[in-house]
C-alpha cells in the first residue's frame, strides 16, 4: 500500500525506494495510533482507570493530571503510549537518515538556488543567543532540534524539518504542509476584511512551510520571517526560491527584533508559542504590539491545546512528558487575554477562536490574537 506524499520542489530531500517504504510504515503506524487505537482509550478510562481511581481516591478523577495518574496505571494506555513514542523516535531516525545521506547535495542546491538574482532575501546573524527554552530541549525528539550545525552552509535541520513535518501530520496539512498558513491568511482575510496589508511578519517560521501562503493571500505585500535556526532560514530561503516566492528571511529572537516601531499591518506565527515558555510568551505578545501599526493585526495559529474536558486535556497533553515539548500543557492554561492587555491591546479587540483548517486535520486550529487599536 502507498500513502499520500508531499509535493515535491527543488529543495526536497528525496527518499529512495527504501527509506519511502520506512517512511510509508512510519506514516501507517501513526494512522493507527491516532486512530483506532486512540479511540480505544476513552472505554478503557470509563472501564477500569476511572472506576480504580475512585475507589482508592473516593471520587473520579477530577482534572487532567489525574485523569493521567489513572490512565497511567493500565496496560492499554502503557502500550499506545509506548508505541507512540517508539514511532516518533523512529520516523526522526529515518527522516533524519534521508536527509544526512543527501546532506552534500542539498547544500549545493541551496548555493545554485540562493545564487544570483534573488526573491527576497537571507540574514543571518552568527552567534546569536538561543533562548534557554530552546536550546536546552531536543524538541519532538529530534537530536540537536533546530539549531544543529553539522558543517558549513548546513541545511540539514531545515530539510529534516520540511520531509518530517509532513509525515508527522500524516500529510493532512496538504501537499507542502502549509495548512496552518493557509488557513491563517483566510482567516485575516475574513474576520478583517479591511486591513490593508503592505508588510506581513511570520514569527518563528523555521522553513517558511506557513509563510508563503502569505505572499500568494497578499501579493502586494512585503513578507517577512524570523526564525532562530540559521540551517532552517538557509533551507527556507532556497525552498522560496524554488517556489518562485519573494519572502525576506531574518535569524533574530522574537521576544526581541530590531525591526523598527509600527513597521508591519500583519504579524503571524504557526504553532510557536507552544514551543517558547511562560516568559517568553508575553515578551512575544509586546513585541508583537511594538512592531504593528494602529490598527494593524497580530494572529498566533496554534496547536488547540485548550480542551475543557479533562479526558480530552489528557490526551493532548500526551507530548509534554512523551515528546519534549515541556510548555504544551503550560499553554493550554494560561490567561492569554492578560499578556495582551499588558502589551498595550484593549480586551475588546483580542480573541481566541478556532482558525477552520483547509485541509484534512480534524478540529482546525486555535487562533489567538488581536487588532492595535488604530488611536495606538
Amino acid at each position: 500500500m502507498t500513502y499520500t506524499r508531499p509535493l515535491p520542489h527543488a529543495m526536497s530531500p528525496m527518499p529512495d525506494f527504501e527509506e519511502q517504504a520506512r517512511l510509508d510504515f512510519a506514516l501507517a503506524l501513526k494512522g493507527v495510533l491516532r486512530g483506532s487505537l486512540r479511540e480505544k482509550l476513552p472505554a478503557v478510562y470509563e472501564n477500569r482507570a476511572a472506576p480504580e481511581w475512585a475507589e482508592e481516591n473516593g471520587r473520579r478523577p477530577q482534572d487532567w493530571r489525574e485523569v493521567g495518574n489513572a490512565m497511567e496505571q493500565t496496560d492499554a494506555y502503557k502500550w499506545w503510549s509506548a508505541l507512540g513514542r517508539a514511532q516518533q523516535e523512529y520516523y526522526v531516525d529515518v527522516t533524519s537518515a534521508v536527509c544526512i545521506r543527501q546532506l552534500p547535495d542539498l547544500i549545493d542546491r541551496y548555493k545554485k538556488l540562493t545564487s544570483g538574482d534573488t526573491k527576497g532575501s537571507l540574514q543571518l546573524t552568527p552567534g546569536l543567543p538561543i533562548p534557554d527554552y530552546q536550546n536546552d530541549v531536543d524538541i519532538h525528539c529530534v537530536p540537536g532540534s533546530y539549531f544543529i550545525e553539522l558543517t558549513e552552509d548546513d541545511v540539514w535541520s531545515g530539510a529534516r524539518s520540511d520531509l518530517g513535518s509532513f509525515i508527522f501530520s500524516m500529510g493532512k496539512h496538504g501537499a507542502l504542509n502549509e495548512d496552518k498558513g493557509v488557513a491563517g491568511a483566510a482567516f485575516v482575510k475574513k474576520r478583517f476584511p479591511d486591513l490593508q496589508v503592505k508588510r506581513v511578519l511570520d514569527m518563528g517560521c523555521t522553513v517558511g512551510l506557513s509563510t508563503l501562503p502569505y505572499c500568494d493571500a497578499f501579493p502586494e505585500a512585503e513578507v517577512h520571517a524570523l526564525d532562530l535556526s540559521a540551517p532552517s532560514l538557509r533551507y527556507g530561503f532556497a525552498r522560496a526560491q524554488a517556489l518562485g516566492k519573494a519572502v525576506h528571511f531574518k535569524q533574530g529572537n522574537a521576544e526581541h527584533t530590531d525591526y523598527p516601531d509600527g513597521h508591519f499591518d500583519l504579524i503571524v506565527s504557526h504553532i510557536l508559542l507552544h514551543e517558547t515558555s511562560s516568559t517568553a510568551l508575553p515578551n512575544i505578545v509586546a513585541e508583537c504590539a511594538r512592531l504593528l501599526r494602529p490598527g494593524g493585526v497580530m494572529l498566533h495559529v496554534e496547536v488547540p491545546v485548550r480542551r475543557t474536558e479533562a479526558f480530552d486535556q489528557f490526551i493532548t497533553s500526551w507530548d509534554v512528558r512523551y515528546n519534549n515539548e515541556p510548555f504544551w500543557a503550560t499553554l493550554g492554561e494560561m490567561d492569554l487575554v492578560k499578556p495582551a492587555i499588558e502589551a498595550g491591546f484593549h480586551e475588546d479587540d483580542i480573541f481566541e477562536e478556532t482558525v477552520p483548517t483547509h485541509n484534512d486535520k480534524v478540529g482546525g486550529w486555535l487562533g489567538y490574537g488581536a487588532q492595535k487599536a488604530r488611536g495606538q
